[in-house]
C-alpha cells in the first residue's frame, strides 16, 4: 500500500501545475528545500520519478501527469467537503475565494471591507494578477469567483456585469492639452500613448476604440501595470488610457489629469465571473448578490 500523505499530495499539485518548486513554495508558503523534500518522499513512496529537469526546466514524467490527474482530483473532493463544511457553519465563518484582475485591486478592498462589516465570520483569500493568471485560475477551478473588465469568450463560464468603467486619457498637469476643452480624437495622432501588455483588457479596449476611429496612434513604452503607466504618465513619457477607478488619489493630489477629448470616457463595465457549473459556498453566493445589487451605489 502506497503511503501517500495529502501534504505531499498537495505540494505535488502545486510544483506539476506550476512546473516550479520556487513558484509552488510561494503559493503554499513554504521554502523551496521544504517542497523538494516532500516531493522527494513522495517519489519514494512511488517508487518513480515524477519530475524531470531539462536544462532549467522541469517537465512531468510519465508517472508525474498520471499521479497529477489523480492530484487534481482529489484536490477537488477535498475542495468540495470543505465546501459543505462551510455550508453548514453559514455566514459565520465562511471562506471566500476571489481574484481579480490588477486594475480591479484599486475598489475591490473598498467593496470587500463593506461585505466583512456586515460578515465579520467571513475569511477572505484575495489574489491579485494580471488577466491571464485570472482565467487560468478560473480554468483550473482555484477560485470561487473573479473581477474583470472584460470577460473571455470561448470558455464555459458566467459574467454578470455589476459597475460601470469609464476609460478615460491621463495626462501629466503640465501637458499643454489640459487646459482644453473638447478635443478632437484626431488630434491624439500627435502624442505618444504608454499601453499596457498584449491581452490586458484596457489595451484591447483602447485599440478597438482608436481602429473604429481610424486613428493611428504611437505607442511608446509598454508596461504590465496600471501603476507603472501611472508613473510614466506623471513623468512625462506620454499619455495613457485607464479606469478612472485607479487614479482618484493622483487626481486629487494633482499628479495628473483626465483630457477632455470627444468619445471619452470609453465606457465599459466591471464583471463578476465564474465557472458555469460552480457549486457556491453560502459566501460566495451571497458576495456576489452583494456585488450586483449594492457595489455602485457603494463607490466612493
Amino acid at each position: 500500500m502506497l503511503h501517500i500523505t495529502l501534504r505531499q499530495l498537495k505540494v505535488f499539485e502545486s510544483v506539476a501545475r506550476h512546473l516550479s518548486f520556487s513558484r509552488a513554495a510561494e503559493e503554499l508558503f513554504l521554502t523551496q528545500p521544504a517542497v523538494s523534500i516532500q516531493i522527494k518522499q513522495l517519489e519514494d513512496n512511488v517508487a518513480l520519478p515524477l519530475f524531470e529537469q531539462m536544462g532549467k526546466r522541469i517537465y512531468l514524467t510519465e508517472a508525474g501527469q498520471e499521479l497529477y490527474q489523480y492530484s487534481r482530483a482529489i484536490a477537488q473532493q477535498l475542495a468540495d467537503m470543505e465546501l459543505a463544511l462551510d455550508e453548514l457553519k453559514g455566514l459565520e465563518r465562511g471562506k471566500l475565494n476571489i481574484s481579480v484582475v490588477s486594475t480591479a485591486n484599486y475598489f475591490a478592498p473598498h467593496l470587500l471591507a463593506k461585505f466583512y462589516q456586515r460578515y465579520h465570520g467571513v475569511t477572505v483569500s484575495l489574489n491579485v494578477s494580471n488577466r491571464e493568471t485570472v482565467l487560468k485560475h478560473l480554468a483550473d477551478n482555484l477560485t470561487d469567483l473573479a473581477i474583470m473588465g472584460q470577460p473571455p469568450e470561448g470558455l464555459d463560464i458566467i459574467s454578470e456585469s455589476f459597475m460601470e468603467n469609464p476609460l478615460v486619457i491621463i495626462a501629466p498637469p503640465n501637458h499643454p492639452l489640459c487646459d482644453r476643452q473638447q478635443i478632437p480624437v484626431k488630434r491624439l495622432e500627435q502624442e505618444i500613448f504608454l499601453v499596457r501588455e498584449p491581452g490586458s483588457g484596457t489595451r484591447s479596449a483602447m485599440e478597438r476604440f482608436f481602429a473604429e476611429q481610424q486613428i493611428k496612434i504611437h505607442k511608446g513604452m509598454e508596461a504590465d501595470t496600471t501603476e507603472a503607466i501611472k508613473q510614466a504618465v506623471q513623468a512625462g513619457m506620454g499619455l495613457g488610457i485607464m479606469s478612472q477607478h485607479t487614479i482618484e488619489l493622483e487626481l486629487e493630489a494633482n499628479r495628473l489629469k483626465v483630457l477632455d477629448v470627444q468619445g471619452f470616457p470609453i465606457m465599459r463595465h466591471w464583471y463578476i465571473v465564474h465557472r458555469k457549473n460552480k457549486r457556491f459556498s453560502n459566501v460566495a453566493k451571497t458576495f456576489k448578490d452583494f456585488l450586483l445589487k449594492e457595489a455602485s451605489g457603494l463607490m466612493p
